[in-house]
């Protein structure tokens, strides 16, 4: 669970990234490069196959050239051991493969939002978000960290939004809509674990003017074994427009 304290109505934040954590430039990367496993699969499948047909062809050599000689046949015999032992291998590099191409064992969430509002005092609405976290993968997924943020869509007017607009369009940097922030909250799960087909809930409540009308709200949950396999997916989010109902 998490709290935040008080907001009133924000104004036009510095120019920052959506997805940006307090203190942060981005979710952690875990690495500058990923490796082309398809290519290198390609390239000891190609290594592989040359040396099979090799052996192959180096039996038959011994089995036609010398049928009565023992020790010929004796060769051939290791020869044909060999190729199938590199065929299996063969078999073993292809499973691994497939499994990292749909990601059998590559952890996975699906997460969803509920929001509820209520005023609270004169001046104030109190602003309820929980983030239903499904495990949907084959193994279990452990969480590092994570935040949740608030950004205002509604009121606003025609210039502010052109001059969201123009700052999203014209630059590189800002792939999302740079909307006020209105608040936001860093997780410390503590080593949270969700076993294959688990859910868990994780709750965090606000405080905003009363004069926000519709609100962004914004989840992203760190995969802990991104650090460890740069394969597997830095996170998950989930993106929300609530709009409140005066």
């Amino acid at each position: 669970c998490c709290r935040a304290s008080v907001l009133t109505l924000a104004g036009w934040p510095a120019a920052s990234n959506p997805r940006q954590l307090a203190g942060t430039d981005s979710p952690p990367s875990g690495a500058a490069a990923t490796t082309d496993i398809g290519g290198l699969v390609r390239r000891s499948f190609v290594t592989v196959g040359g040396v099979v047909f090799f052996l192959s062809a180096f039996a038959l050599v011994l089995h036609y050239a010398f049928p009565d000689v023992k020790r010929a046949n004796d060769l051939a015999g290791v020869v044909q051991a060999s190729v199938a032992a590199l065929a299996i291998a063969a078999g073993g590099v292809f499973a691994g493969y497939k499994l990292q191409v749909f990601r059998d064992f590559e952890p996975h969430l699906t997460v969803t939002h509920a929001v509820s509002h209520g005023a609270v005092g004169t001046q104030y609405m109190h602003v309820a978000v929980t983030a239903t976290l499904k495990n949907s993968s084959k193994v279990r997924v452990e969480i590092r960290d994570g935040f949740f943020r608030l950004q205002q869509i509604a009121p606003m007017d025609d210039n502010e939004v052109q001059f969201v607009y123009e700052m999203t369009s014209n630059s590189e940097d800002y792939p999302d809509f740079n909307w006020p922030i209105l608040g936001q909250y860093r997780l410390d799960p503590d080593g949270l674990v969700i076993e294959p087909g688990g859910t868990h809930h994780e709750f965090c409540e606000f405080v905003l003017s009363k004069d926000v009308e519709s609100i962004l709200v914004h989840s992203y949950f760190y995969n802990m074994r991104h650090s460890a396999s740069p394969q597997s997916a830095e996170g998950w989010t989930a993106t929300t427009r609530y709009d409140v109902v005066k």
